[in-house]
């Protein structure tokens, strides 16, 4: 499974604020720090404000900072959010499956995506970022 660019970012998103204490960076400055374009981290940022994960303030003093939901979401919690419910494969699409009433893949398949949730949903942001994690994050990231 190959999670989409939307949910890569999220997910790094969130680590870069888990880590930078209580410096409260924009989101220009994050997606510059991350190589990503502006456009797409501002997406992004804006899901995980509607989520409640963050905060996300306008102007001088203005900036992004974790919330506590934010510090303790589940990592299976924000992959599902962004990957969605869907199937692994479409097996009923604009051309549907000619296996699709006998095919014993679809179930397999969604046995599979299903612990690969349940292995991330006791995972938090907080575990993610501890040592050694942490500190590697704030030096390759640039100043908070």
């Amino acid at each position: 499974m190959r999670l989409l660019r939307s949910t890569d970012l999220a997910l790094r998103v969130l680590m870069r604020l888990a880590v930078v204490g209580g410096s409260t960076p924009t989101t220009r400055e994050v997606a510059e720090d991350m190589g990503v374009p502006y456009t797409h981290t501002a997406k992004i940022v804006a899901e995980l404000q509607h989520m409640g994960l963050l905060d996300a303030r306008r102007g001088r003093g203005g900036g992004l900072s974790l919330t506590e939901k934010g510090r303790t979401v589940s990592v299976g919690a924000v992959v599902r959010s962004f990957e969605g419910e869907g199937d692994v494969v479409e097996c009923e699409g604009a051309t549907p499956c000619p296996l699709n009433t006998a095919c014993r893949l679809r179930g397999a398949l969604r046995r599979a995506q299903e612990a690969f949730y349940a292995t991330l949903d006791p995972v938090t942001m907080q575990d993610i970022v501890a040592g050694p994690t942490g500190p590697l994050l704030l030096q390759i990231s640039g100043p908070a």
